[in-house]
């Protein structure tokens, strides 16, 4: 058995390999992280007419809070408060596995039926210092309650909030399962502008390994192609999921709210096609580095090759009158030595030479165009 703590930290974020929970333990055993967040609890209580929001601040506002009828929305940012947690899954009488579920943060994008209660979680992405980061959010639903659980503060959800406080459309009309669809399709849809995101790094990327490949490049490349793959196991388990809600009925979600969780699996579908495409052109980015690398290499081999070709014929003249040939001693051993103009006549056999191969090298097209 592998040990979970001895896995790569990037391993762990992209694929979720953390566990919380010790082997062996009683199902529904409930472990908190010592390093996690601290809990706020944040409660959103409306109905067609009215709206009101307040902080909870300790258990027993909790345990004394009355359900009138309204749709409430209980979000919890931060997983470190035992007490809290223990109190919201008592008063709504959370099941223990899945209660379980929300504090190990490395599940699975899934649905599953609780009785009274509708248990869904999903994966929130974000591009924080050039890298994929995704979150685990769990949602309970309930007849006239949603509960949402988040790792650590800060959120895309606001644009909910805003249309709750508003009364625009059908938000404040509808029941709690509208305000879960709401709640997935705006996570679902915040995938778009992470996207938007990767689709300008790999633009820069592919700009810079065309015009001046270097070798962090490869590394940048292998990054964006991991976040792409973490990005594909957060997506492709929500389309599953979003498919499920929207086919197998379910006693908490009405028929016209499934109509609304097909398009929220139709937005779902084409974030799986954009990250595909995304990772089919990374892929092909180490091609085209490569294929620079070694077209450049085959430029400079090409001049280098050149400039030796040039040298050569001048080495064999230079070398030819630098022999040590006594010319008193016959007519015919180097008597361009003696010669008035024998230097300037070298020099210019020299020229010569090397421009007829530079001539020739740009009427082959090897140097320059012909």
């Amino acid at each position: 058995m592998v040990d979970p703590t001895r896995i790569p930290q990037q391993l762990t974020r992209l694929f979720g390999l953390r566990r919380s929970t010790p082997l062996g333990a009683a199902p529904g055993t409930l472990v908190f992280d010592p390093d996690a967040h601290a809990s706020e609890v944040k409660i959103i209580a409306y109905d067609p007419k009215e709206i009101s929001e307040r902080t909870i601040t300790s258990p027993d506002e909790i345990t004394s809070l009355e359900r009138t009828g309204k749709v409430l929305w209980i979000n919890v940012d931060g997983l470190g408060d035992e007490e809290m947690i223990r109190a919201i899954a008592a008063k709504f009488q959370l099941h223990p596995l899945a209660t379980e579920d929300v504090l190990n943060v490395s599940q699975r994008p899934k649905v599953e039926e609780y009785p009274n209660q509708t248990f869904m979680v999903v994966r929130m992405a974000s591009f924080e210092k050039e890298r994929l980061q995704t979150e685990q959010v769990t949602m309970f639903l309930g007849s006239d309650y949603v509960i949402t659980f988040q790792e650590r503060p800060g959120d895309c959800l606001e644009p909910v909030r805003v249309r709750l406080r508003a009364g625009r459309g059908r938000a404040r009309t509808s029941g709690a399962d509208y305000l879960a669809y709401a709640l997935l399709d705006t996570v679902v849809d915040h995938c778009f502008p992470v996207l938007e995101a990767y689709g300008d790094r790999i633009a820069s990327l592919e700009d810079e390994v065309l015009d001046d490949p270097k070798p962090s490049a490869t590394a940048e490349i292998h990054e964006a192609r991991r976040d792409l793959i973490g990005l594909r196991r957060a997506v492709w388990p929500m389309r599953e999921m979003l498919a499920t809600l929207h086919r197998e009925p379910s006693p908490q979600i009405k028929e016209e709210t499934r109509i609304y969780l097909r398009d929220c699996f139709d937005h779902a579908m084409q974030i799986l096609d954009l990250v595909e495409s995304y990772r089919d052109v990374v892929s092909g980015l180490l091609d085209v580095y490569l294929s620079s690398v070694s077209n450049r290499m085959n430029e400079i081999m090409k001049v280098l090759t050149l400039i030796a070709t040039i040298f050569i014929p001048l080495s064999f003249i230079a070398g030819v009158y630098g022999m040590n040939f006594d010319a008193s001693r016959s007519p015919l051993n180097m008597p361009e030595l003696s010669w008035y103009f024998g230097y300037p006549f070298a020099l210019f056999l020299m020229a010569l030479t090397a421009g007829g191969f530079v001539v020739y090298f740009v009427r082959k097209g090897w140097l320059g165009r012909s």
